[in-house]
């Protein structure tokens, strides 16, 4: 289903996942603090009109659709696709896997998380990455993958960089992994960020508990998702026009 220019992935996590491992290249899954991204960052809006599969992650964007357009789409959450993702043998292997985080205490504890349920990694599967400016590209990165040639590439950042990352990324490789921008999904399990239980991701409310998190942090990019009412209401499914 096409909104706002991006083609949605319609499906079940289940599907979505099938899907990616079939497909590799850039999986993506923004949220509705993004949106307003597509209308002036090039880069980001490039990467997400091009990637290979886009999740529904967004609640408020799934009920607002529902809503103004009439359309029901089914909600995909980073989580629930992370969760799913982590089941496959595909990710159980050593070596098959490159994670990219956002800091120490994030490697560490996601590395504890992994081999406490099961997965086999090793410290070169991490790569920390560095605080990017506006241009996010990584030469040093690249490099490791295609040295190492994982399956996947797991990109943990923040909504925003991350995309622009698994693009660039993309078009560097050699090979074609599966290139999972899951954001702050894979910090809700391993416990570097406020968990979230199932049933706040079923009823849309991981943003709130996140913002009651970390009020400071949260709250600017919380106003952001207001401007996706209006939006859906003047765009639709076209791609919004640039603002210079």
């Amino acid at each position: 289903m096409r909104i706002l220019g991006i083609e949605f992935f319609e499906g079940t996590a289940r599907s979505a996942v099938d899907a990616a491992l079939k497909r590799g290249g850039l999986i993506v899954a923004p949220s509705a603090t993004c949106f307003t991204r597509l209308q002036h960052d090039e880069v980001y809006r490039t990467a997400m009109t091009q990637a290979d599969l886009v999740l529904p992650d967004s609640g408020l964007m799934v009920l607002l659709w529902r809503r103004l357009r009439g359309q029901q789409l089914t909600r995909i959450s980073g989580l629930a696709y992370l969760q799913e993702l982590l089941t496959r043998s595909d990710l159980k292997a050593a070596g098959r896997t490159v994670w990219v985080l956002p800091n120490e205490e994030a490697r560490g504890k996601t590395m504890s998380w992994l081999r406490d349920h099961g997965l086999h990694c090793a410290a070169e599967d991490f790569y920390v990455a560095p605080m990017y400016d506006d241009r996010v590209e990584d030469a040093a990165l690249a490099q490791l993958i295609d040295l190492r040639r994982p399956r996947h590439v797991i990109i943990a950042l923040s909504g925003g960089v991350q995309e622009k990352l698994g693009f660039y990324l993309r078009g560097q490789c050699r090979h074609r992994p599966a290139i999972h921008c899951i954001g702050a999904a894979l910090g809700f399990i391993a416990g570097y960020q406020v968990a979230i239980p199932d049933w706040a991701d079923r009823l849309y409310l991981g943003w709130f508990l996140r913002l009651l998190s970390n009020p400071r942090r949260f709250a600017p990019r919380a106003l952001n998702a207001f401007a996706l009412r209006g939006m859906i209401r003047r765009f639709g499914e076209q791609l919004p026009e640039e603002r210079k």
